[in-house]
């Protein structure tokens, strides 16, 4: 069994807090990057690209728009629910090392991109597959990645100078970390807890009952997310 590799899927977190900003290895992050590369895409497209931003002032620009982009979410909350946003970190941009930004190209192999024709948004799950990798990789190093999403995809355009077409799917802060915590930020500020993989598989159609079969050792550390 390949116990490495499923450690580092139960280990990886969403990081905002424990970025040391210490350098990252040329070495390291090429490796890195050539992992989030080597994902499969649909018809073999490799529709992403990947942007290295090390400059302060670009970083700063972009956690200035998250900073707003945090206050209009922070607007549609009350109560509790308000109480606990307001402790939750939701970034890491100026403390990690650097950010990389994946986007999705989805005229690259078209017009005829074999696998595509019924299934308009398999591009962007490409994207998605190589976030992962990339996510994993960076993981599997010891370093941290934290997905930044509170961002419109148009302020992010103008300050990469990123073309008409192109869409910027992820923000990523990237970088060596303190620790990884064991549990995940959104479950240890009380935000909500994630399901139980029982609770999630179905057998032949969707309205079957999920699968209740008592869950061995390695269900077990995947619904508490180790």
């Amino acid at each position: 069994m390949p116990v490495d590799l499923y450690n580092v899927i139960h280990g990886r977190r969403d990081v905002r807090a424990q970025f040391t900003g210490a350098p990252i290895p040329d070495e390291v992050l090429d490796r890195v990057l050539a992992a989030a590369h080597a994902a499969p895409s649909v018809g073999l497209s490799q529709p992403w690209d990947f942007i290295v931003i090390e400059s302060e002032r670009i970083r700063s620009a972009f956690y200035e728009h998250v900073r707003r982009e945090r206050a209009v979410f922070a607007a549609t909350l009350t109560g509790e629910q308000a109480a606990r946003f307001s402790r939750i970190k939701i970034d890491g941009v100026m403390e990690s090392t650097l950010s990389v930004v994946v986007t999705y190209d989805g005229e690259r192999g078209a017009p005829a991109v074999l696998g595509r024709h019924a299934i308009a948004d398999a591009g962007l799950y490409s994207v998605c597959l190589a976030i992962q990798n990339l996510w994993l990789a960076a993981t599997a190093e010891g370093l941290g990645c934290g997905w930044v999403s509170f961002f419109r995809e148009q302020a992010v355009r103008g300050m990469l100078d990123i073309p008409d077409g192109i869409r910027p799917v992820a923000w990523l802060c990237l970088g060596p970390v303190t620790h990884h915590e064991k549990i995940p930020d959104l479950e240890r500020h009380g935000w909500t807890r994630r399901r139980p993989l029982a609770q999630a598989v179905h057998r032949e159609t969707w309205q079957s009952a999920c699968w209740l079969r008592p869950p061995d050792e390695g269900r077990r550390r995947l619904d508490e997310g180790r």
